[in-house]
Parts: C-alpha cells; structure tokens; sequence
C-alpha cells in the first residue's frame, strides 16, 4: 500500500511554510509541494518592514528562508513537484502528481496564492522592487516624500491612491478609460485628495531605468500620442504602483470546492465545503492579503487539521 500522508500542503509561500511548521511540530506527517521557487511573492520584495518583529536587515528572501529551516528543523518534506489533478471525492484525498504518480493523504491544505495582474509593458517584470510595486500598505513607505503613479481605475487602484497620498508628495492615478470604474463614493473622496491627480486614456507602455524604476512611458488610447516620464532629479527614480487586479492560483479545484470569484471560499476555521480540504492565505476569500495574514491562514489550518484527523480516523 502507497504511503498515506496526514497533511499534503500545495503551495510553499508564506502561507504554506506556516501551516507546514505547524503541521510538522504537531508531529503529523507532512508534505509541502511546489513545482516553482519556494516563497510566492513575498521573495520579490527587497524590505520587509510590516511584519510584525522583523529586523531592519529583513528580506523577502531571508524571511522565507528561515521559514523553510523551521519545517526542516521539524521534519517536514519539501517535494519539488507540480500538481495537476485533485480528487477529493473520498476520506483519503489523492493528488495526482505531474509525473503521473498519486500522492495520497488525509488532509489536503490549499495554498497556492494569487498573482497579480501586469500590465505586460517592458521593463515590468524586471523592475520589480526597484520602484514597481502592486502593493501599497507594504511599500507605501518606501516612496515618503516621492511621486508616484498608481496604475487602475476600480475600487482598490483608487482606495491604495488615496493610501499612498499619506505618503507620497502626489499621487497619479492613470486610467485607461475616461472615467474611474470604483464606487462613486470612493471617487467623490479621491476627486477631493488634493494630493491625488489623473491622466485618463492611458496605458502603460513602458517602464525603465538602469536598477530601478528612472523613466515611464504612457500612450494615450485615443490619440496614440506617448507621454514621457522622468524620474526628477531630487531623487532619481519614483513609484509605479500597480492594481489592475489579481488572479488566484486556483484552476486546478475548479468544480471541485466552492469558490468565488476563482477564490477558495472557506469558514473562519479555513475549512472549505469538502471535509478534510482546507485553504490558506491568498488563494482564499479575504479582505487582507498580507504575509502576516497568510502565515495566521496556515497556522489555523494546520491546527484545524489536526483536529479533523484525530477526529475521523
């Protein structure tokens, strides 16, 4: 009979680590599995200043490696492998393995996260952490003092605008369409930010410099005129901010537990609707999307898994 593990956990982010050190110190026998690099997004951000206790010296990086040693040091396994069909139908769940082979276990953990969207201009995906950022209330403060352009028109690309506005000198809000898609209430205080200005029919068309973010390219939808950018020479780069939406990692349990929105719907408990199936950090209905959010998921899962096992087997 092929081994059945107590907790297979999919996803190694922040959210991940933390169910499988909890999982792992309660002594269950644990699988993390994850066919990409270890850490989700977290290992793009340079500085980690809001989690709670972090040094100064803090990265992404190096926060996400202590996680790992933490479930090493108790005895969790790392497998390096991707997942491509699920089966949750019966008490032991089965997944099936992108070599073909079935990985079989009591407890399933969902933490495969979500991404967000780019705008697929050049120069993006490079300067990631070097001024282009998709998250305010984690970088905000890096811009204090700076301009920044915020990228988006629907309720959260205007509520971060008028976050960043604490912080930055002005903020612009650049929309590919003539009017904003968020709640008109939302807009009414954004039109009032004195800090908060717009340029409308805009997209991104590329973003540069040499390390970090020097130089924004705009063209203009209607006119197909483009409008130059330059950092100003006081600071010699500014903040690109980037909410054009997420995307959850989430095709995979299509049909197989109840979503919304292709996120994991699930109890407080982060149990979803099949027993013995549960979901943690970003891939989950929430209204925070944070490390220190996701690694609180996975503990909480861990725990709730213990307690499914020992009560149904």
């Amino acid at each position: 009979m092929s081994k059945i593990y107590d907790v297979a956990i999919i996803g190694a982010g922040p959210a991940g680590l933390a169910a499988g050190l909890y999982a792992a110190r309660a002594r269950m026998n644990v699988v993390i599995l994850e066919k990409n690099a270890t850490g989700g997004q977290i290992v793009t951000t340079d500085e980690v200043a809001n989690y709670p206790g972090s040094i100064p010296e803090a990265t992404g990086p190096s926060l996400i490696a202590r996680m790992v040693e933490q479930c090493n040091e108790f005895g969790a396994e790392f497998m390096k492998k991707g997942v491509k069909e699920v089966d949750f139908d019966n008490q032991i769940k089965e997944l099936i393995l992108e070599d073909d082979s079935v990985l079989k276990a009591k407890v399933i953990i969902i933490a495969t996260g979500a991404k967000p969207r780019k705008t697929g201009a050049p120069g993006e995906i490079e300067l990631i952490g070097k001024g282009v950022s998709y998250c305010a209330t984690c970088d905000a403060d890096f811009f204090t003092d700076m301009e920044v352009y915020c990228i988006g028109g629907g309720d959260t690309a205007v509520e971060e605008a008028m976050y960043l506005s604490k912080f930055a000198s002005k903020v612009t809000l650049v929309h590919r369409r003539d009017e904003l898609r968020a709640a008109k209430s939302i807009q009414e205080k954004a039109f009032k930010n004195e800090k908060i200005d717009f340029i409308w029919d805009s997209v991104v068309k590329e973003i540069s410099g040499d390390g970090i973010v020097e130089q924004l390219v705009l063209t203009n939808k209607k006119t197909g005129e483009d409008m130059v950018i330059d950092a100003p020479e006081e600071f010699g780069t500014f903040g690109i901010f980037i909410f054009i939406g997420f995307m959850p990692n989430s095709e995979l349990f299509t049909d197989k537990v109840e979503m919304e929105r292709g996120y994991i719907v699930t109890s407080p408990d982060m149990k979803t609707n099949v027993d013995g199936v549960f979901a943690a950090g970003d891939i989950r209905v929430k209204s925070l999307r944070q490390v220190v959010t996701a690694t609180a998921d996975g503990a909480i899962a861990a725990v709730q898994a213990e307690h499914y096992i020992t009560n149904n087997f």
